[in-house]
């Protein structure tokens, strides 16, 4: 059974740091690929980004680029996303999937068309 959990969600001020983390189990990790995904009251789903495991090859929405990082832990079936310089418009849930998508999908592809299991979330709540 594909499990997926995410922790480490939380409330943090302004301009602060908090790391996700998204413990996976279930299939054969280093094949897939992890995306990490929020959802803000009263809005669609946003891909945040992604990372295959098999390369490391990353994608990160423009929202996020050079604030976020993901990073992936095969030998833990882990993948984390180090969140940096936290704004009030990054509170959400976040949600990590895993997927296998086609080898020669772009990472945006990955991103945006490329999941099939999800969890459950986490709430990170940042204030002003």
């Amino acid at each position: 059974e594909v499990q997926l959990v995410e922790s480490g969600g939380g409330l943090v001020q302004a301009g602060g740091s908090l790391r996700l983390s998204c413990a996976a189990s279930g299939f054969t990790f280093v094949d897939y690929a992890i995306g990490w995904y929020r959802q803000a009251p009263g809005k669609e789903r946003e891909g945040v980004s992604c990372i295959r495991s098999s390369d490391g090859s990353t994608y990160y929405a423009n929202s996020v680029r050079g604030r976020f990082t993901i990073s992936s832990d095969n030998a833990k079936n882990t993948v984390y996303l180090q969140m940096n310089s936290l704004k009030p418009e990054d509170t959400a849930v976040y949600f990590c999937a895993a997927g296998k998508p086609p080898v020669y999908y772009s990472e945006w592809e990955v991103l945006h068309d490329g999941m099939d299991y999800w969890g459950k979330g986490t709430l990170v709540t940042v204030s002003s």
